[in-house]
């Protein structure tokens, strides 16, 4: 059994990380850390785990780990390592995205590599410092990862997604509280969202040109899941692409290509991502669907540290979709 640690546990990516740790068959869970809520138990937060747990959270952080996981908001992991030194063999999970991009993956003297399993399964092994992905960008990226591979990504992208309202956290807004998001829909951030920067580094690591890529984020009246869609010009068949699309995948766990149209209720509670296919003329639609809570975040974070630790790399993400 390994020793984990979670750090920034109060939100929707520290609940569903505690729930998957908790059901996990190699990790303990040695702390769940809050600076507010020392003493409380997790349930009191997280109503879902009871039944499950009687631990309580923790004010004090233990620096020799086996793991620990970062969920703190964006631009505070950083300063929260320099303050809190773990050992040297602990391994870290960052699930924000203060390490992400290349320009900002050096820690000390070592460096995080970026977390998709698809893309960098053997540098996930062998690494001690992780980079989990984005819940946008993972259900881009792996929508476009065989394009960009095969030097068929150079045209133009276009990019349309829609997110649930748990992808905006925990906290109220003027856009996630209830009686605005219901029987709404809207789209934020347009052509600059803050995810863009790590697709585009994942597709140019291939070294081939890619295209300019044009994406439109929405919010959806739903709590989780996102429905990506992208298309480009394309020369070739969809048959070639399909095979193309398979092949890449074909080691890959979580990611299914399919025939059939998807939906997000297939995805939903599961550490999945759903690929679907289409052309029309000279342009492929690439439809992918993801929980952005799991897939999107914590789930691919404990995929991640499945593969870093060598355990089965669908250990504890055993899950079925909520289909109904």
């Amino acid at each position: 059994m390994i020793k984990a640690g979670i750090i920034g546990s109060s939100g929707y990516t520290g609940g569903e990380l505690i729930r998957l740790l908790l059901n996990h068959a190699h990790v303990d869970i040695d702390f769940v850390y809050s600076t507010t809520r020392g003493g409380q138990k997790l349930t009191k937060v997280h109503q879902d785990l009871l039944g499950q747990t009687q631990m309580e959270f923790s004010n004090t952080v233990h620096q020799q780990i086996d793991i620990v996981f970062l969920c703190l908001g964006h631009g505070n992991s950083t300063q929260f390592l320099k303050d809190h030194p773990f050992s040297e063999n602990t391994l870290i999970i960052d699930l924000s995205n203060d390490f992400r991009l290349q320009s900002d993956a050096k820690f000390h003297n070592e460096q995080f590599v970026y977390g998709l399993p698809e893309l960098n399964r053997k540098k996930i092994q062998s690494s001690r410092l992780v980079a989990n992905p984005g819940c946008f960008a993972t259900a881009i990226q792996l929508a476009l990862l065989p394009l960009a591979a095969s030097g068929l990504l150079q045209d133009q992208v276009h990019i349309n997604a829609v997110t649930g309202s748990t992808g905006a956290g925990i906290k109220p807004s003027a856009t996630t509280h209830f009686s605005w998001r219901n029987n709404n829909a809207s789209w934020y951030k347009p052509f600059t969202h803050q995810h863009l920067g790590e697709i585009g580094e994942s597709l140019d690591s291939f070294g081939h040109d890619t295209g300019k890529l044009y994406f439109l984020p929405n919010r959806g009246n739903f709590a989780r899941g996102i429905l990506a869609t992208a298309y480009t010009r394309y020369q070739g068949s969809l048959e070639d692409a399909s095979k193309l699309y398979t092949d890449f995948f074909g080691n890959a766990l979580f990611t299914h290509v399919t025939e059939e149209p998807i939906h997000l209720k297939q995805v939903v509670n599961t550490n999945n991502c759903h690929i679907h296919l289409h052309q029309y003329d000279d342009v492929l639609l690439v439809t992918s669907a993801i929980d952005n809570l799991l897939k999107g975040a914590s789930g691919q974070a404990v995929q991640n540290m499945n593969l870093m630790f060598g355990f089965d790399e669908d250990e504890g993400l055993r899950l079925k979709a909520t289909a109904f």
